[in-house]
């Protein structure tokens, strides 16, 4: 089967589309002609198949079953592999040969077929982001955060995006959650740290840390009374204010917007201090 899908599906997946087609994009009108048929022998229902024939439809049929049959040997459904083209139409300019060795170099880090199938399913970004961006994300969460081949697995099966992420970015995150935080890798990882993007992890745990419902571990202490980093990454904002910081939605809106005027007066601080800094130097050299 994974033969004849490569192959296009035979006489049907050779076929062109037949003149004299609607302006929109769809079946042909005497059933089971063109790419139709070969999407139709493929798995697709024909509601499918109109779908993904309406996706740049300037695209020849033999391309198109091409994309469908390689996401459909990753594993993928009919009906999520049609999903994952219809978020990202761009992976049907792919090559498949591309498609393939991008697969290829996430089961090498590590994703059986199950984390695999998930991740693309979730993150279809991962099939156009340069290898050296991946590269430097699974370098970073390797060296510097030091998360085991384990935990980098299960880091990668769960929150695929972090490869997308600038590994400056990755790192400010996991250096907030453990310095800040007081957290280690263990719950990071169980917790699901990046699913949360960094801005709100910040305002919650700020949020707590203010009301003194959280407190930063002193070095080689836990601190078994802070809420649990599940609860406060997971919990909708509703359930985090009412059962973790009891307070109200105003309230939670108020602090958000003190802690961004916060931060803004303290990088106009940090400006006006590099400027001065800048004019002494300058004033030195001409002394000089």
């Amino acid at each position: 089967m994974a033969a004849w899908l490569l192959r296009g599906g035979g006489r049907a997946g050779r076929a062109t589309v037949a003149r004299g087609l609607p302006a929109a994009p769809g079946l042909c009108p005497r059933r089971g002609c063109g790419g139709a048929a070969a999407l139709r022998a493929m798995g697709f229902s024909e509601e499918q198949a109109r779908r993904l024939l309406a996706l740049q439809p300037e695209l020849g049929p033999q391309r198109r079953e091409a994309a469908a049959a390689q996401l459909l040997l990753l594993g993928l459904g009919a009906e999520a592999a049609l999903g994952l083209l219809e978020r990202s139409p761009a992976l049907l300019r792919m090559p498949t040969e591309r498609l393939r060795e991008r697969a290829e170099d996430l089961r090498r880090l590590g994703l059986d077929e199950g984390q695999l199938r998930r991740a693309l399913s979730r993150c279809p970004q991962l099939f156009t982001v340069p290898r050296r961006r991946m590269a430097a994300a699974v370098r970073l969460l390797r060296e510097r955060c030091l998360f085991t081949a384990e935990q980098l697995r299960e880091v990668l099966g769960t929150c695929p995006g972090v490869l997308l992420e600038e590994p400056h970015r990755l790192h400010h995150h996991f250096q907030y959650a453990y310095f800040r935080m007081g957290l280690r890798q263990k719950e990071m990882v169980k917790a699901r740290l990046f699913h949360m993007p960094f801005a709100e992890l910040r305002n919650r745990h700020i949020f707590l840390e203010r009301r003194g419902f959280y407190q930063t571990p002193h070095k080689g202490q836990t601190k078994t009374d802070n809420p649990k980093l599940k609860d406060i990454l997971q919990l909708p904002e509703k359930d985090f204010l009412g059962s973790l910081a009891c307070a109200t939605t105003e309230e939670y809106e108020v602090f958000k917007k003190m802690l961004a005027r916060e931060e803004e007066e303290e990088e106009d601080r940090d400006a006006l201090y590099e400027e001065d800094e800048e004019d002494l130097d300058s004033e030195g050299s001409k002394t000089a």
